[in-house]
């Protein structure tokens, strides 16, 4: 039997209430530490003493908020604090005291020991090992370093976070709105999460256990300081079990989990068959390592503390994937260009180039990368589709008709109306990064995402009608696909729109402006009808999520 009870549902879709169906073997059922399933109702055991004191690894409450100060509220230089130590230094030096630290590198040696709970990174070092030819590039004799933390631990620790306690849906379940159109929100709504939990619990000795499916993202980001820049490719690591609001929120709901090395060659060399294989077998090496950890707890479960209080068992799975298109080349070891989901065919290629790559997910309990890669708003719609096609076709078309000195007066007043509009919006962020600009190709993220609501009517009047058609039907089916939670008729009608997109963009082809619109960004448009039923809203599943960690983990600490 199924159990069922009424929640509140998603405003944003106007459902006034839904049935819950949960799954009914894998049902996250507290136990005790000996794995003994508790009595409904029983109370939660009570939490370990920590003795540390909040300010460890410092010495003191005051060396702690005097680096908290200068590193993290007010980001000093480095030279500014190393006059706040001297200040600092001279007058204890009255007292016959003395400073923890001689000098800021000291300090940032105590920073860098504080540790996320019992997850401390570890590097370990990699080396090419095949042929050596006489004359040896550098990349085959460079030592790489891959730095990383215990994937297992480091999730246990995130399910332990208590600002998620009501943030949790730790048994996979169906919903249905008052009309019984099923609706999918977060993960564990999804198709994809019901579907695993079912094939675990063919195993008996599964049941009552909780399902905990990884959701990795991975992108490169370069941190630029003056003249210099360092490319960092970090990969971060969530519970699926967390819904879409708390892992879009700052906090611990995402982390990154391992720094992937990245190899390096000259443009030549970047050619060469060899480093490119070596570059991918590394890549993926590297990804299998890192969830190593978690393998054995993905058919037997592991009793592990939640932050409600309660031990449960649980089986952990590799989840959706979030990544860009150029790393969802690399996940899937594809030839750039085609799809890597399905066996779709650009024409302009013909398979030839392909390297000979096992991926990560080998080897690991139902897991297939292809199936695991999960929708991007951000690089498939905002930045790909709508950013990089549809604006450059418009103003490729206003050249083409009017000529460059015509276009240019069209494409600015286009620009005055759209930035006219978007200084309407209340509290624009936009405003504060550019005032008084509108080189729209430089916003990203929110800011773009404020662009495409006003740059219909902005464009209305200089291009052809049709062209107007095929960027509404865009929008439709993109601000259709952002909502928190989708139902069955909400689908239908992001179908709709699709398809009304590719009536329309063939405009830009009978225009002269392109000759081909079979480009990836746009082909996995197709894939979202599918991927909302297997793994809920795409808005959940974003690489804006971790694009905003890359800001916290890593540009701003360097």
């Amino acid at each position: 039997m199924h159990c069922r009870l009424s929640v509140a549902s998603n405003k944003e879709d106007d459902l006034s209430t839904s049935t819950i169906l949960k799954h009914p073997h894998l049902t996250a059922q507290p136990c005790d530490e000996n794995r003994h399933y508790l009595l409904p109702h029983h109370q939660a055991p009570p939490p370990p003493e920590d003795n540390q004191p909040e300010w460890f690894p410092f010495k003191s409450q005051i060396d702690f908020d005097f680096a908290y100060q200068h590193f993290i509220e007010v980001q000093n230089s480095e030279g500014s604090i190393n006059k706040a130590i001297e200040w600092w230094a001279a007058a204890l030096l009255k007292h016959e005291d003395f400073l923890p630290w001689t000098s800021v590198q000291e300090l940032y040696e105590t920073i860098d020991n504080i540790q996320m709970g019992n997850t401390p990174w570890k590097t370990y070092k990699i080396h090419y090992e095949g042929p050596l030819p006489p004359e040896t590039p550098k990349w085959m004799t460079e030592t790489y370093k891959l730095v990383t933390r215990d994937a297992l631990q480091l999730i246990q620790n995130q399910l332990l976070t208590t600002d998620f306690k009501k943030d949790v849906t730790p048994v996979p379940y169906q919903q249905f709105d008052k009309e019984g159109q099923q609706v999918w929100s977060n993960l564990m709504s999804g198709d994809w999460a019901y579907k695993q939990v079912t094939d675990i619990a063919k195993d008996p000795n599964t049941h009552g256990a909780m399902f905990v499916p990884i959701v990795a993202g991975s992108d490169k980001t370069t941190v630029s300081v003056a003249t210099g820049h360092q490319e960092y490719h970090p990969v971060y690591m969530s519970p699926g079990i967390l819904t879409n609001p708390a892992c879009c929120a700052r906090g611990t709901g995402v982390l990154p989990v391992v720094f992937l090395p990245i190899p390096k060659a000259n443009h030549k060399q970047h050619k060469m068959a060899a480093f490119q294989k070596f570059s991918r077998q590394m890549y993926h090496t590297c990804l299998a390592c890192v969830f190593a950890p978690l393998k054995p707890t993905m058919t037997t479960p592991k009793v592990i503390w939640c932050s409600d209080g309660h031990f449960r068992r649980a089986i952990f799975g590799l989840g959706p994937y979030i990544a860009d298109y150029l790393e969802q080349v690399w996940l899937t070891g594809i030839v750039s260009g085609w799809c890597p989901k399905c066996d779709a065919q650009p024409t302009d290629l013909d398979g030839a180039g392909a390297t000979d790559v096992v991926p990560f997910t080998h080897g690991f309990p139902c897991a297939d990368i292809h199936k695991l890669l999960s929708p991007d708003l951000l690089h498939q719609a905002i930045k790909g589709t709508f950013k990089d096609h549809i604006m450059s076709w418009v103003n490729e078309y206003l050249h083409l008709v009017h000529g460059e000195t015509h276009a240019n007066e069209i494409i600015d007043d286009i620009d005055r109306r759209t930035f006219a509009r978007i200084s309407a919006i209340p509290a624009f962020p936009g405003l504060r990064r550019f005032p008084g600009g509108r080189d729209f190709s430089q916003w990203t993220g929110d800011d773009s995402k404020a662009l495409m609501k006003v740059y219909l009517p902005a464009i209305a009047g200089h291009v052809l009608p049709k062209m107007v058609k095929c960027v509404a039907a865009f929008l439709d089916f993109f601000y259709l696909a952002r909502r928190n939670a989708l139902n069955t008729d909400t689908l239908m009608e992001l179908d709709t729109a699709l398809a009304r997109f590719h009536k329309h963009r063939t405009i830009f082809i009978e225009t002269g402006v392109c000759t081909d619109i079979l480009l990836p960004w746009q082909h996995s448009l197709k894939h979202y009808s599918r991927s909302i039923r297997l793994f809920g809203s795409p808005n959940g599943l974003c690489s804006s999520r971790t694009e905003l960690k890359h800001i916290k983990a890593v540009k701003e600490p360097w």
